[in-house]
This record gives C-alpha cells, structure tokens and sequence, in this order.
C-alpha cells in the first residue's frame, strides 16, 4: 500500500510533481534562512531531506539558479546567493517599475469588492498585526497583498517576473524587519492603493503606488547603509 508520503508511478507524492515538492522544500530554507547565505549544501543532503531521487532536485536547484537564489557548484551542490546593498537597490528599482503597473492593470479593469477581496483582507491582517505589535505577522499579511496584486494583474509575465524579484528581496526585507520603524505608514499607503483601485482609479493607484515603494526602498537601503551590512 502506498503510503501518503510516497511517490506514485507519475512521479508525485500527495498529488504534486517530486519537482514542485523539491523547489517549494528549498525555496522555503533559502527564504527563511535556514540554508544560509554562503552556505554549501550538498545534493545528497537535499535527496536525503525529502526521500526523493536526485532528477528533481537537480530541476529545481536548476530552476532555483535562473531566478537569482543559488549558484550550482560542480560536484560540490549548491551555494546560496547573498545579496549586496547594490543587490538590494538593483531589485527594489524593478520592483518600482514593475508593481505600479500590475496596480494600473488591475485598477483599469474596474474590478468589484468581491474581486479584490484577498487585498482587502491583506490589509485588515496588517492593521491587526500593528495593534498587537506583531512584526512577523505583519510581514506575512503584506507579503500575501503584493503576491495578491501580482496574481490579479491579469497578466501571467508580469506575476512571474515580481514574485521573481519579490522572493530575492525577501531576506533584505526580513533582515531589516525589526531595525525599520513600525510600519504604520506602509499599511495605510496599502489601504489607499485598495481604494484607488476600488474607484477604476489606474493613474492615481499607479502613483500612489509607486511613491510607496520608492519609500519602502529608502527605508531598508538606510537601514543597510547606517548598520554598515555588506551581504544580506
């Protein structure tokens, strides 16, 4: 009898594809530091993880190097990719070009309440997150917003190539989590973009937008600079 965790004839295990198991499992240790940066870790170690054949592993550390996080070391595994200051500003700067116009796009459509619900909701866990002070809740309440807006874009390209640059910026953004003021400003920035948006509103959600993460990139480029932080 095959039991839950194992690998059917197709390859899958809990009705996913060994590859998507194996890229979300070391998405998941490189984004949370658990693999971190500079860090070596060796193929067998990941096979040995996740009880999967190293075909699949070797696809997603493949996959993993196209989108910035690892480098692949021959016969050696893989590396895990710091980022420099100059990194951090090069991706925040996308960042900027790229998130304002997934917020014109959805804005334009005119979308209703019910469709943009997920925003709206990522907004009222922000402000939950502030009243109790709870920084890590209030991180993973707003990065559910920005992976929300991508997805509601409507355009697939444009999801892809934020989330890209979203998942490189994520340990800059939890490096500097608690050294950044409390992110008041940030949540009601949020709501004014959700409501810009609400009223078909693109050129002034597509502003509103982009003054926030311009300043959100002011924030944690200083704090990197004032700590003297040369890799994150």
């Amino acid at each position: 009898m095959k039991g839950i965790g194992d690998i059917d004839a197709t390859g899958r295990r809990d009705g996913r594809p060994a590859f998507e198991i194996a890229l979300a499992h070391l998405k998941g240790k490189i984004l949370n530091n658990d693999y971190p940066p500079n860090a070596r870790v060796l193929q067998g170690t990941i096979a040995n993880e996740l009880k999967l054949s190293r075909t699949p592993i070797r696809e997603a550390i493949m996959r993993l190097e196209q989108e910035g996080l690892v480098r692949i070391v021959p016969r050696h595994g893989i590396e895990i990719l710091s980022l420099s200051p100059d990194d951090t500003r090069e991706i925040y700067e996308l960042l900027a070009c790229l998130e304002p116009k997934a917020v014109a796009l959805l804005a334009s459509r005119r979308p209703t309440p019910d469709q943009i619900e997920p925003l709206v909701d990522a907004c009222a866990a922000m402000e939950a997150a502030l009243e109790i002070d709870d920084r890590l809740a209030w991180a993973h309440a707003d990065e559910r917003f920005h992976r929300c807006l991508a997805e509601l874009s409507g355009n697939s390209r444009l999801r892809a190539a934020i989330m890209g640059f979203w998942e490189q910026s994520h340990r800059a953004r939890m490096f500097t989590l608690r050294l950044r003021p409390k992110p008041v400003e940030s949540t009601r920035e949020h709501r004014a973009v959700v409501e810009a948006i609400l009223a078909g509103d693109a050129d002034g959600a597509e502003r509103l937008y982009r003054l926030h993460r311009e300043r959100a990139q002011r924030v944690i480029l200083e704090i990197v600079e004032r700590h003297g932080f040369k890799r994150l």
